[in-house]
């Protein structure tokens, strides 16, 4: 009977398409070479040695020959048809002198670290190795995602994080899928599960896939802590580094921004660039990630009042950014002309040498500012006074001013003081008339420093009594 290839079983055993492939890399089979510290796999003259304290689980593919072997206290082989180990007292061929080799983990085994994990949009890009490039937070398998680990592998890997939970929507592994949370669950208790699936957090199968044809939004945000520990950043050599939203780390190249309609297709768009674009010579160094994220928005730049869900398409060329540059220029221009076919209202980009696709229309956007800056002043303007004439706000009193003015002489308006027709009587003595018909004497009228007064012929100010 004919071998169906592994693939085809996967296709067998997994649903609906349209989520990503999250495959685990590492393993604990006895037949991989970099599981040995010597770098070869043991012969029959050879000391097999396990570390005593060491919980592990090993796949064993072949018959393999052994001088001696010493096992941990808890651990297990998982042995294929025709699979085991036999003594040959040094007669293989080759052998040598024999060793003493020690089944090490090389690699370090923490789910939340984004090396160890292979992304694919389809199952036959898995085979294929056709992997898809994804920020840090990405490259961990989502609430959403079907995660995979190798046909005929066995593994240990720790899940330990700040959350109590790891969700996803199916786990494929030693032939079979869980895509039941009672079931997955009954296979974590078992010896082989407890060997496999090692640290405080637990993986749960059985969450919904995403049914948005525009993408979900991966939800890894809550371990961005957890996965930034695992990741060690490099120097960059690029003008302007860029940290895209779910990255650790800051890149050399380009982040678009992508605002989408109703009928836009995440998953067709993604292989519109890979054909369009990708499969050209000039760009098959370049690295290109694409998915939905959760950004802030902020009035004016400033003040934030909510989030946007967008594309995200974050291109990383390994130099100072002027190839990651030239394809977003590409897909930019390409949104422009067919933008209304492929359900994207707006799309621009920044890119790590310092330019953006805004700087060729800077000044329709600084029109634009001015004119929303504007009509939000008219705004504010208009909701103030309806409030006012509803009686919701009251207008405070405007307080009285006193204005204190050394010269009597100037007038409210800054002009000349208007003192009416000539009082005699109240003016300047120099301005009183030479008129002694009109008064009997000149001793009448007195002035002094608290003002003007006259004089009493009756009283005699020399007098101290009244007399009558």
């Amino acid at each position: 009977m004919s071998k169906i290839p592994d693939v085809l079983l996967l296709f067998c055993f997994f649903g609906t398409a349209g989520a990503l492939y999250k495959q685990w890399i590492p393993d604990t089979n006895y037949e991989n070479k970099s599981n040995w510290d010597k770098g070869e796999v043991p012969c029959g003259s050879d000391t097999v040695q396990f570390a005593a304290q060491r919980k592990i689980s090993v796949f064993v593919k072949n018959a393999h020959a052994v001088k001696e072997m010493r096992l941990p206290i808890d651990g297990e082989f998982i042995l294929v048809i025709g699979a085991g180990f036999y003594v040959d007292n040094g007669q293989e061929s080759g052998c040598g002198q024999g060793v003493t080799a020690h089944f090490t983990d090389s690699q370090p085994v923490q789910w939340f670290n984004p090396a160890l994990w292979q992304t694919a949009s389809t199952l036959s890009d898995l085979q294929f190795e056709k992997f898809l490039f994804s920020v840090h937070e990405e490259s961990i398998p989502c609430a959403y995602d079907d995660v995979v680990f190798k046909k005929d592998t066995s593994f240990r890997v720790d899940t330990s994080s700040s959350q109590p939970i790891i969700p996803v929507r199916t786990v494929f592994l030693l032939g079979k899928t869980y895509e039941i949370g009672s079931e997955f669950s009954q296979y974590l208790s078992s010896r082989t599960g407890r060997l496999q699936f090692q640290g405080s957090s637990v993986v749960t199968v059985g969450n919904p896939g995403c049914g948005d044809p525009s993408g979900c939004v991966c939800g890894n945000s809550v371990n961005h802590q957890d996965i930034c520990s695992t990741v060690t950043c490099g120097s960059l050599s690029c003008k302007k580094p860029l940290l895209p939203l779910g990255h650790c780390c800051g890149i050399c190249g380009a982040i678009l921004t992508i605002q989408f309609a109703s009928n836009f297709n995440l998953q067709n768009y993604r292989e519109r660039i890979n054909h369009l674009f990708l499969i050209l010579p000039q760009y098959k160094s370049i690295q290109l990630g694409m998915s939905k994220v959760q950004r802030s928005q902020r009035l004016l730049g400033i003040l934030p009042f909510g989030t946007s869900p967008d594309i995200q398409v974050v291109i990383l060329d390994g130099g100072k950014g002027k190839l990651a540059e030239d394809l977003a220029w590409d897909i930019i221009n390409d949104a422009r002309v067919h933008g209304s076919n492929l359900g994207i209202t707006e799309a621009e980009f920044q890119a790590s040498s310092g330019s953006n696709s805004s700087q060729s229309s800077g000044t329709a956007g600084m029109v634009v500012g001015v004119v929303f800056g504007v009509l939000l002043v008219l705004t504010l303007i208009v909701i103030l006074v309806v409030l006012v004439q509803r009686r919701v706000l009251r207008m405070p009193p405007m307080p009285s001013l006193i204005i204190f003015r050394s010269n009597h002489d100037i007038g409210d308006l800054g002009g000349p003081l208007d003192h009416g027709f000539d009082n005699p009587i109240f003016d300047k003595p120099s301005m009183l008339p030479e008129m002694p018909s009109l008064y009997e004497t000149s001793a009448s009228i007195a002035l002094s420093q608290t003002g003007v007064h006259f004089v009493n012929p009756v009283y005699d100010e020399n007098e101290t009594d009244f007399n009558a």
